[in-house]
């Protein structure tokens, strides 16, 4: 008699979705992995523990400067408008606890040699989560080089691959051809009520 093979388990297709600038992703698929690439810019990967859903946001500036405000208010390019909206799409899908998200940090790197942008985007991280009462549980923040992130939500696993600095000074080209871009305002049409 031939001993016949147990069944194997379905194979889960692995997706990943990735997180641009100015993007953010929620999920609780277990199956996602959310992937970015940063140079000066931050992401935060947070994850509510109990209900097994997580996030990754992208944002490329702290804090909008005077001239870049766009008359719809704060996009999502930057860091106060892109962490909130991000913890508050985790807390209304999730279990709704502060308590309960573990925050994870990275980016921030200085790969232009010249104006630090990403100090700046670390001192504004550091001061948002600490204000909201937030503590960073993981980081890789700074140094001189680009990283790729990948981040597991439904597990809070995060992985980091530190770029060389030929990928770093693509990055960071891209960087600053979005930074200079200003802010476009969508066309508002006319309202029609009936």
């Amino acid at each position: 008699m031939s001993a016949m093979a147990a069944p194997s388990a379905p194979r889960v297709r692995e997706i990943t979705k990735t997180v641009n600038q100015g993007g953010c992703e929620v999920t609780g698929d277990e199956s996602v992995t959310l992937s970015t690439v940063l140079g000066s810019c931050i992401c935060a990967c947070i994850r509510d523990k109990v209900a097994l859903i997580g996030g990754m946001n992208h944002f490329l500036l702290g804090e909008q400067s005077q001239d870049a405000r766009d008359r719809f208010g704060a996009s999502a390019r930057y860091g106060a408008f892109a962490m909130e909206q991000l913890i508050n799409a985790i807390l209304s899908q999730g279990s709704g606890r502060k308590a309960n998200l573990v925050v994870k940090m990275f980016g921030g790197g200085n790969i232009t040699g010249t104006q630090d942008v990403g100090a700046a985007n670390i001192a504004f991280v550091r001061q948002f989560l600490s204000r909201e009462g937030y503590e960073i549980a993981s980081e890789d923040l700074g140094g001189n080089f680009a990283r790729r992130v990948l981040f597991k939500p439904v597990s809070g696993r995060v992985f980091v691959k530190r770029l060389d600095s030929d990928a770093g000074q693509s990055v960071a080209q891209k960087e600053l051809v979005l930074a200079r871009r200003k802010p476009v305002a969508a066309p508002v049409d006319d309202i029609e009520l009936f």
